[in-house]
């Protein structure tokens, strides 16, 4: 993905808090988490992108698993191909990714719509949902999926794919 020679002339980066070195940071990082999307993104039958943001866990990390755990979760994955606004597959993935969390601080949205506040379920237009999923589908765009786990200074994202027909035949029919 990158290399460094150090024989071009231009900036040396010496410090590792440099505002050179935010910069190259910043680069790497959107070039890899560019490179990570379009990996799940290409998936042999995948239809949506799915981001998945956790805030609120107690640690980067817890919410990082939290996040992938959502994203992997195939009960997740294949409701979001069948436009299925299915909190309870996002919630369930969410409690058994391992980190702790109080489930009475779980909030739950899709797209624009929320689904769970406090860890209780809402009414909401699951017309309105469905079509959201429906729309993205339809145009290959990403289903933005926002869980808050409670009050910590915790955050992160992680990226997959819907779970459709095509994606379980195209896999099923090839061996290695």
């Amino acid at each position: 993905v990158a290399l460094c020679s150090g024989k071009v002339p231009g900036v040396k980066i010496t410090e590792e808090g440099s505002p050179d070195a935010q910069l190259l940071q910043d680069a790497l990082t959107a070039l890899c988490q560019g490179l990570g999307k379009s990996i799940a993104w290409d998936g042999e039958g995948a239809n949506v992108l799915l981001a998945v943001r956790v805030e609120g866990a107690g640690s980067r990390e817890d919410a990082r698993t939290i996040a992938k755990s959502i994203a992997s979760s195939s009960l997740a994955k294949s409701a979001i191909f069948g436009q299925d606004p299915n909190w309870g597959r996002i919630a369930a993935a969410a409690g058994y990714a391992g980190p702790h969390f109080d489930v009475n601080a779980l909030d739950i949205d899709l797209g624009d719509t929320q689904l769970m506040a406090k860890g209780q379920p809402l009414s909401f237009d699951a017309e309105k949902a469905s079509a959201y999923l429906k729309d993205q589908i339809g145009k290959r765009g990403v289903v933005d999926i926002y869980v808050k786990v409670g009050q910590g200074p915790g955050s992160g994202t992680a990226w997959g794919c819907d779970l459709s027909y095509d994606y379980v035949r195209i896999n099923a029919e090839y061996t290695t």
